[in-house]
């Protein structure tokens, strides 16, 4: 018989067998929704009760819990160590933001000691070694940490970063050898700055969000009343800590409110991405777990047309499926429903989202229980142009991502800053006590968003019923004789076509040798056959020239060429500077 658990170790012994125990899901401890002054507060609270982090393996085993309190008590340590290495309040430590207790112990060490804990980014597939250290060295540059910690395992390449910016760099390992001695922690207030986060997109100009604890507080509040949370529910999540989504959704907030998480590692969800449905199936209480479309997407694709999705998930009790960090594709949304709707997966637990770095996190949250909505919205009213009685009226489903969260406003203003009614499309600005304070040392990019407390988020979108319907990035927008093209539509077109698939495709506007505006339309091609390369580059011209009426370059470029930043998603801003360079380059269609 199983007679005792370790609450800090999730050990369950007797004297024949040790097992370990995921931290509960059900707590004792009354729920307080992210009501603290400060976010060494709210762990405070959350390590008095039971709940806390759970690690696992590739497979979904678990190999770690971490309760709160453990958390707690290990963030003190390490509070402690900072302060004994001449950490003052305000310095900045820069982290390598793995999945994992180090740096989560670190993070909370920093906070605990009022230091700015920096999350920087893992490895990428795409860029290699020499790309990696420069973008660790560009944004400890950006950051100016007193100290840079990160996993053994990276310190051939962190240290190089930190060596060219002369940082003092330093493995989670080596650290946390150190003598945990006492000392005097400085008291927090709400309006100091808690930490220092930077966009997904952040590489060569980067921009790291100041937020302070009580923008925190107020977004992870948000968090917890827009989702309506329900004390049988349990967080899962497979995304990095070091973009906001993860950071901020599924690392902090879960503190905050006092929500039991289990995590797979981002880069074993890529290697085993139905890993990820496992751990949702064997949760007891109800799920709460979020990704972008792409993950939805993968899983989808996953799923042998052989093999029943009820003979291996159970997917009924997964309540709140959110859908954020990209475009929300609705498409991919049904083809996630008619993959798994027979293990139980509900439509109506998708829960599409909107938000930035910039923002906290969250802007709007669906009302739960809605799912994906959309509106067909007519191709004229996209571009901004006349509709022509001569070519079929076309449309684009645009997703519905919710309504405002709380204390959060939002107007749709034009390019003058006039606000603009329902249903007109425009720039979307918010404000609220989540909006961060500025850019860290960078007044002028601030100034350039910013304007009586109102944040330019530099998405367009429009308003229905209250409801935000988020269209595209300003800046991906492609505009050619006046007219505005999305991008998203051209590699939506293009992925319709048989062989190609979401991230396959990157469009952009260039200037031709002639010197006009044109679409570049750059296709991840896989086949080695000239003739069929040419076919294909004949038919995807022929599908952009019938959705935009312009012709367009394309280039077929090798698998695995196009950028993504490190959140996963396309990055169209690089692949047309790479593309400009000639450091990505098409292949000879008649080699």
């Amino acid at each position: 018989m199983l007679d005792r658990v370790d609450g800090a170790s999730g050990l369950q012994r007797n004297d024949s067998i040790m097992a370990l125990v995921p931290t509960p899901t059900v707590d004792a401890l009354p729920r307080r929704f992210a009501d603290f002054a400060t976010l060494g507060a709210a762990l405070d609270y959350a390590a008095t009760g039971v709940r806390g982090l759970n690690f696992h393996d590739a497979r979904g085993i678990l190999v770690q819990p971490y309760s709160y309190a453990q958390l707690r008590a290990d963030g003190l340590a390490n509070a402690g160590r900072l302060i004994a290495a001449g950490i003052k309040p305000g310095d900045r430590i820069a982290l390598v933001a793995e999945t994992g207790t180090h740096f989560a112990a670190l993070f909370f060490g920093a906070i605990y000691a009022g230091a700015w804990p920096v999350p920087l980014p893992l490895p990428t597939s795409f860029g290699g070694k020499d790309s990696y250290i420069e973008q660790l060295s560009v944004q400890l540059s950006s950051s100016d940490p007193t100290m840079f910690l990160y996993p053994a395992e990276l310190e051939e390449m962190a240290a190089a970063a930190a060596q060219q910016r002369g940082v003092q760099g330093l493995s989670y390992e080596a650290f946390e050898t150190r003598d945990a001695v006492e000392a005097i922690l400085p008291q927090a207030s709400p309006d100091d700055i808690a930490y220092l986060q930077y966009s997904s997109g952040s590489t060569r100009f980067p921009h790291g969000v100041a937020v302070t604890h009580r923008a925190l507080l107020n977004n992870l509040a948000a968090h917890s009343h827009g989702m309506l949370l329900e004390p049988q529910d349990r967080c899962i999540s497979w995304l990095p800590w070091y973009h906001d989504m993860g950071l901020v959704g599924c690392f902090l907030s879960p503190i905050a409110n006092q929500v039991s998480t289990d995590y797979l590692k981002t880069e074993d969800f890529a290697r085993r991405p139905l890993a990820w449905l496992d751990m949702i199936s064997r949760n007891e209480g109800t799920s709460i777990s979020y990704s972008p479309t792409f993950g939805y997407d993968i899983c989808a694709r996953r799923m042998s047309s052989q093999t029943k999705a009820s003979d291996r998930f159970d997917l009924s009790r997964w309540r709140l499926a959110g859908n954020g960090a990209d475009m929300i594709r609705p498409d991919v949304m049904q083809a996630f429903v008619d993959a798994f709707a027979e293990a139980g997966f509900s439509a109506g637990a998708f829960l599409p989202s909107y938000g930035l770095a910039e923002a906290t996190l969250a802007v709007s949250i669906m009302p739960p229980g809605e799912g994906i909505v959309v509106e067909l919205v007519e191709e004229t009213q996209l571009s901004g142009g006349d509709h022509n009685q001569d070519r079929p009226r076309r449309f684009r489903a645009i997703v519905n991502c919710g309504k405002p969260v709380r204390d959060m406003a939002v107007e749709i203003r034009d390019d003058d800053g006039s606000v603009l009614p329902e249903k007109m499309i425009g720039k979307l600005w918010a404000k609220g006590p989540s909006i961060m304070t500025g850019y860290f040392r960078d007044q002028e990019a601030t100034d350039a968003c910013m304007a009586d407390g109102w944040l330019d988020t530099g998405d367009m979108a429009y308003i229905s019923n209250g409801y935000i319907f988020i269209v595209g990035r300003a800046k991906d927008m492609i505009i050619i004789n006046g007219k505005n093209h999305w991008p998203q539509d051209i590699e939506w077109a293009v992925e319709q076509l048989p062989g190609f698939k979401a991230g396959d495709i990157a469009a952009f506007a260039i200037t031709t040798p002639g010197g006009e505006e044109t679409p570049a339309v750059l296709v991840q091609c896989r086949t080695s056959d000239p003739a069929e390369r040419a076919r294909l580059r004949d038919q995807i011209r022929d599908k952009v020239r019938a959705i935009t009426g312009m012709h367009c370059v394309v280039e077929l470029v090798p698998p695995r060429t196009l950028p993504k930043t490190s959140s996963g998603k396309l990055s169209r801003a690089k692949a047309r500077n790479l593309y400009l360079s000639g450091e990505i380059q098409g292949y000879d269609i008649a080699a």
